[in-house]
């Protein structure tokens, strides 16, 4: 992140969700609001996804993780979940058109300028914030969660859900588990879905290139990829500070849930999708 400056991959990941509107047909994640925060830059969207270096499958990979936190969230809400943290929210348009939006507290955390240039279009678009919605801004690398969270008003005594999405990759390890202990030790219980990308050292050979290109191409904007996490070791951690309950989404698993068939029996690469809960 540039100080004072609005994330610019978060741009480039709404620029994708909305091109997946009309390139895929909304086959992965159906947003309405994708194409419209975004105001007049449609053909700057498509133009974006068309010559995405990581081709089609990045964009298919925002759509799927999208799907699956929002999957997660209904079924935690259907279980008692009443507070919906967006941790680096971005452009993420869920807080605005979920139709859960009456029964939940909401949390928009992310850094102050991120929020204010969000805000700004939102208003340009006419899409109405919820009432039951709080802007929460913070810095994940000099603030702690806890601290931003208790003074908005979160009770850390209710059942929560965490959406932590195009976030993790860009944050140190330190700042990774400070904020997943915190989730972990939750007196309400709480759960979390997040994305998150191996070393490249354990990538296929297909995929190194184009986990290479996508390092370089975040770096180039100031928005470097800070931790890479092996898959195993991550879930071994996790459960030890505290989540019961582990699922670890691969590439795999999200191409035959998603990607077209003919994506099916590609060497698999691309991130991971992590869903953990503390009961």
């Amino acid at each position: 992140m540039q100080p004072g400056q609005p994330s610019l991959t978060a741009l480039g990941a709404a620029r994708l969700r909305a091109a997946h509107q009309v390139l895929d047909n909304a086959s992965i994640l159906m947003d309405p609001l994708a194409l419209r925060i975004l105001g007049d830059d449609i053909q700057v969207s498509l133009d974006h996804a068309r010559t995405h270096t990581s081709g089609p499958r990045l964009r298919w990979f925002i759509a799927a993780r999208s799907r699956i936190s929002e999957e997660a969230l209904t079924e935690a809400v259907n279980k008692g979940a009443t507070q919906l943290v967006v941790l680096g929210a971005g452009l993420d348009t869920l807080a605005y058109r979920t139709p859960l939006a009456g029964d939940l507290r909401i949390f928009e955390v992310d850094f102050p300028a991120t929020q204010a240039r969000k805000r700004d279009m939102l208003a340009a678009a006419t899409i109405a914030v919820p009432d039951t919605l709080t802007y929460v801004g913070i810095d994940f690398e000099r603030q702690t969660l806890a601290e931003a969270l208790d003074a908005a008003g979160f009770v850390a005594a209710k059942r929560s859900f965490f959406s932590w999405l195009g976030v993790v990759p860009y944050l140190t390890e330190t700042a990774v588990f400070s904020t997943l202990g915190y989730i972990a030790q939750l007196e309400g219980g709480a759960e979390v879905v997040f994305d998150y990308v191996n070393p490249a050292g354990s990538v296929a050979p297909a995929g190194r290139a184009a986990h290479q290109a996508l390092a370089e191409r975040v770096a180039a904007v100031g928005e470097s990829l800070q931790s890479y996490f092996d898959t195993a070791p991550l879930c071994a951690r996790m459960s030890a500070i505290g989540f019961r309950h582990v699922d670890d989404v691969g590439p795999d698993r999200i191409a035959a849930r998603f990607f077209p068939e003919s994506e099916h029996n590609a060497p698999a690469r691309g991130g991971h999708i992590m869903h953990a809960s503390t009961f």
